[in-house]
């Protein structure tokens, strides 16, 4: 199974989202799954790609030409995959997936799990989302979701779509859940 991660180029300030990415990406690994990512060497990026490589994974770096030195591209994984755009980035990453998880990360981080949440909402895939909730960092996004169908802009049935995980190993139960 390839497991898209999408989660910061940058460390953060909490240093036990670095700790998750460490062992998220062992996990990986060990359950002999592969990891799809944005192809950065920086931040909670590079921690989970240097974990699964550490631990025997393989590892698909998806990254748009013009973030390959901002970004610091990973020139030692399985699979460096250079693009033109963003699109074409979260495109061919969805292509490669087979579940999804959001880890702590920013601005880019969130567009892409809301772009990925809205393909499944309107039927263009069918895989799983997960949050993985490190520290509760994604409470404050969890309660705006619910505020949204309970004001009734989300569909109760469309919520179902975002899983949140407190633990690793959750997070890799969800991942396999809609798996044949």
């Amino acid at each position: 199974m390839n497991i898209c991660v999408y989660c910061g180029s940058s460390n953060g300030n909490n240093p036990k989202v670095l700790t998750a990415a460490r062992e998220f990406g062992k996990q990986i690994a060990q359950n002999q799954h592969s990891l799809v990512y944005g192809g950065s060497s920086l931040g909670v990026m590079g921690t989970l790609a240097d974990s699964v490589m550490e631990n025997g994974g393989e590892v698909i770096g998806v990254i748009p030409e013009n973030l390959f030195s901002k970004e610091v591209a990973h020139t030692e994984i399985t699979q460096l995959i250079t693009v033109a755009d963003m699109h074409e980035r979260k495109s061919r990453m969805a292509d490669l997936a087979d579940a999804f998880v959001a880890m702590p990360g920013g601005f880019g981080t969130m567009e892409e799990l809301f772009e990925i949440i809205t393909w499944n909402q309107i039927g263009i895939i069918d895989k799983p989302i997960t949050l993985l909730n490190v520290q509760s960092f994604y409470d404050p996004l969890i309660q705006m979701v619910d505020q949204a169908v309970d004001t009734g802009f989300i569909k109760p049935n469309n919520r179902t779509i975002l899983q949140v995980a407190e633990t690793v190993e959750q997070c890799l139960e969800f991942c396999t859940s809609k798996q044949s």
